[in-house]
């Protein structure tokens, strides 16, 4: 399928400053959506104090939101491509402020659940709409490269500034604050984007197959609530059950692509190796980032005894080695190869993730900061690369449901970094022996998290509690060890079969590459 050609008035709509404010636009709102993933780890002790929920409802309210963001991101991007870009970026942000509203005002952990579920919903037309504008905006291939970086580093960059936002606002505000954040930021994108966001759609595009929408996310939330679970209480029959069902369901979905006229997804993307290949390094790039900020997060403040907010900071190199290697990324690439930056970014957080062994719970900040930086650079290369590559393999009316798939394996990748190495840490945290003194109920509170055993250690004598902590941290740090181990080697098998996989793999070169 070739690309029909642009009339001249398209490359003439926006001018040189006009193009690049409206990528701050696009950048705003991938910036909220990375954010909001992480901003209520800090603010859960205040919500569940507020708000009373179960654990399985507290975990309900973490995990809902990336749920439901990952099963309709390919559904949004399809639909994008039909009604318009714009018109649905437009409408995602005004119905995400609104809706942020609601989760600040929540009086109960259900209607808690129900307000970050309609966020997902919202964030899943922000983020595929951003990605297939920047497609359509910038034509030249360079400059749609930088902005791809500066896209990508909002994109990996907003998780990590997620903690020193909320750690900032909670220091100050009620846990409330961190969501009414969003409203100013939106209104700015709203007021902006209507003016400078071109629009852009699939010229013959087919219609929405509902049955399709349905399927993907049934499929997505099944398989990805299975980890969760299997990563928390072990593997059981529900876990089983619904691994099955979501894995039968999204075959299911593959097979109904695969026949459609007009498919929600088209399949036959994966038959291009570098797309296949960036898809797969996109996926496990995040799992390693998103597995590591979230298990240093802890460490620092659990194990370190540091503040919110100083442990929030002191995970910033992670954000800044991003935001660096995302921009110099496109440029490296042309200069040495695709495969050389991707491969290169994969072993960088395996090496990282290989580092971890070497902490202790006193190991100082320069190792622990260096360790984030190489993260972040790591991160930012693999991730904008396989991003631009991943685009800039399908025809532009594609453009949607492409960064759809880029997008999906984002927020998977985030879903498995926590879930995967979660289960490794917990399942070595959890066997740690307790001071002879400690009485059952406390032992198995401490059991259940570190978290747990510094509260649970609160209501016992002072030698005994102090012995207890003491225990939690070094089980806790042990399973740091494991998982990070498994995680390096994971890593490193993926820089290497990227290597092969992206061979002959290049970034398109200046503005002739569309016409």
């Amino acid at each position: 399928m070739t690309a029909p050609l642009s009339t001249p008035t398209q490359h003439e709509e926006l001018s040189r400053p006009g193009r690049w404010i409206a990528l701050s636009v696009l950048v705003l709102a991938v910036l909220l959506v990375a954010v909001d993933a992480t901003v209520l780890g800090l603010a859960t002790p205040f919500l569940s104090e507020d708000l009373k929920p179960t654990g399985t409802q507290l975990l309900w309210i973490g995990d809902v939101y990336s749920f439901v963001i990952a099963g309709l991101l390919v559904s949004m991007g399809s639909l994008g491509d039909r009604v318009g870009r714009k018109k649905l970026l437009l409408t995602g942000a005004t119905a995400f402020g609104l809706v942020s509203v609601l989760n600040a005002y929540a009086t109960s952990p259900e209607l808690m659940i129900v307000a970050r579920a309609l966020l997902g919903v919202a964030g899943a037309t922000l983020m595929p709409s951003t990605l297939a504008l920047i497609r359509n905006i910038f034509h030249d291939a360079r400059e749609r490269s930088v902005a791809i970086g500066i896209w990508g580093a909002a994109a990996s960059a907003g998780a990590a500034v997620g903690p020193v936002v909320g750690g900032f606002l909670l220091e100050h505000f009620w846990w409330g604050s961190v969501f009414l954040i969003n409203l100013p930021v939106m209104a700015v994108l709203v007021v902006v984007g209507v003016k400078l966001l071109p629009e852009s759609k699939n010229p013959a595009p087919g219609p929405w197959d509902l049955a399709s929408v349905g399927l993907s996310l049934i499929g997505i939330i099944a398989v990805v609530y299975a980890i969760k679970e299997g990563a928390v209480h072990g593997v059981s029959w529900g876990v089983g059950a619904a691994a099955v069902a979501g894995v039968a369901t999204l075959a299911w979905f593959v097979r109904r692509q695969l026949t459609l006229k007009s498919p929600l997804l088209d399949m036959h993307l994966f038959r291009n190796r570098g797309f296949s290949a960036a898809v797969l390094a996109d996926l496990l790039t995040i799992l390693g980032l998103a597995g590591l900020v979230f298990f240093l997060s802890q460490y620092l403040q659990l194990v370190q005894g540091r503040r919110p907010l100083e442990a929030g900071l002191a995970e910033l190199p992670a954000a800044i080695g991003a935001v660096v290697a995302g921009l110099l990324a496109g440029r490296a690439a042309r200069r040495f190869s695709v495969r050389a930056v991707v491969s290169g970014g994969l072993a960088a957080i395996g090496l990282a993730l290989g580092a971890i062994t070497l902490v202790g719970q006193n190991t100082g900040y320069p190792l622990l900061g260096a360790i984030l930086l190489v993260v972040g650079v790591g991160a930012g290369l693999a991730f904008t690369v396989t991003a631009d590559v991943i685009l800039s393999s399908v025809p532009k009316e594609q453009a949607g449901s492409a960064s759809a798939v880029s997008e999906t394996a984002y927020e998977l990748g985030a879903a498995l970094g926590i879930a995967l190495l979660g289960s490794i840490v917990t399942g070595v945290y959890r066997g740690f022996p307790v001071p002879e003194a400690t009485p059952g109920p406390v032992a198995d509170a401490a059991h259940e998290s570190l978290g747990g055993a510094v509260e649970a250690a609160s209501a016992l004598p002072g030698q005994t509690g102090a012995e207890l902590v003491a225990a939690a941290q070094r089980a806790f740090v042990d399973g740091l060890h494991t998982a990070s181990s498994i995680g390096c080697v994971v890593l490193v098998a993926t820089a290497v079969a990227a290597w092969f996989l992206l061979r002959g793999q290049r970034l398109e070169d200046g503005a002739g590459a569309h016409h």
